[in-house]
């Protein structure tokens, strides 16, 4: 089967399922494994916003967005080229990926009869759920139920080690100018890593808030986890954050590879959430490639 894959996530689910020979189209966001990119047709593009502050980035989605103008470009002709039995795509976010609405319809222009699978988790275990799909989807179940099994001893793990601790409060900070709330299934993660997630929106879509709201609760740790950055840039944008939560702990976490993208790795965030939270339970605590503390 001939796979291609419209959003990172995706192509993170189709490499952890084995099927990463079969996988022939990716976009410019694709990342994970570091070679998806350079190996496979790249059929999505958009703009390279390195350099551009998170105001900037902000003011020109929301620009293009209230304009009615597409944040990326499918290059039709390739993905019709690459005859793909099946394309992975999304409607959850349409600042994230392609909605899979402007592929169909390319693809009834060309012509192209590959099925399209949609893949919209909003809680983690929607998110776990999407592994399957792919699964059944690409002809390997039996790998998907192994893989998410695998994935929720792990989650298990992790609660045996915090359980009977104190759950501390925790704020996320997934866009940090404007402040964005923690969605979908952030909370989730923060719930899973034994803390108790405040200004949040679980199961539901991140909006746009004041570091005022996000403070009012008092969170003892906030997680700066921008979409699109990787620890870097996460820690860049938390030293803007810190002066907002006097008292509190400000941790920087790779959100492209722990908390953003739905995919397997979600488990990874959860441990190292759980870290930060309970450095008692997890001596060896977060690792200096994935969180970095500045407050």
């Amino acid at each position: 089967m001939r796979l291609v894959s419209l959003l990172p996530s995706a192509t993170e689910i189709v490499y952890a399922l084995g099927l990463g020979d079969d996988l022939v189209g990716v976009t410019f966001e694709c990342d994970e494994p570091p070679s998806a990119r350079a190996e496979k047709t790249v059929v999505v593009g958009g703009r390279d916003t390195r350099g551009m502050t998170p105001a900037e980035i902000d003011d020109y989605v929301q620009t293009r967005m209230n304009n009615g103008e597409d944040l990326y470009t499918l290059h039709a002709g390739a993905l019709a080229a690459l005859a793909p039995d099946l394309i992975l795509t999304q409607d959850l976010c349409r600042v994230c990926a392609l909605p899979s609405g402007h592929v169909n319809d390319a693809l009834d222009h060309l012509g192209c009869r590959a099925d399209v699978l949609s893949l919209d988790p909003y809680t983690l275990d929607e998110v776990l759920d999407t592994i399957l799909r792919v699964g059944a989807a690409a002809g390997v179940p039996e790998r998907a139920e192994a893989l998410v099994a695998g994935l929720r001893d792990r989650l298990a793990a992790v609660a045996r080690a915090v359980a009977g601790r104190r759950a501390p409060r925790v704020a996320v900070v997934e866009w940090v100018d404007p402040p964005f709330t923690a969605g979908h299934w952030v909370p989730d993660l923060v719930t899973a890593a034994g803390g108790v997630p405040v200004a949040a929106r679980g199961g539901r879509r991140s909006v746009q808030t004041t570091y005022a709201e996000l403070a009012a609760p008092g969170p003892e740790v906030v997680l700066v986890t921008p979409c699109g950055f990787h620890l870097d840039g996460a820690a860049d944008q938390a030293a803007e954050v810190v002066p907002h939560f006097p008292g509190a702990q400000v941790w920087a976490l790779d959100g492209d590879s722990l908390i953003v993208r739905p995919g397997p790795r979600l488990i990874d965030g959860a441990e190292t959430i759980a870290a930060i939270l309970h450095p008692g339970a997890f001596p060896a605590g977060p690792s200096s490639r994935s969180a970095r503390r500045l407050s």
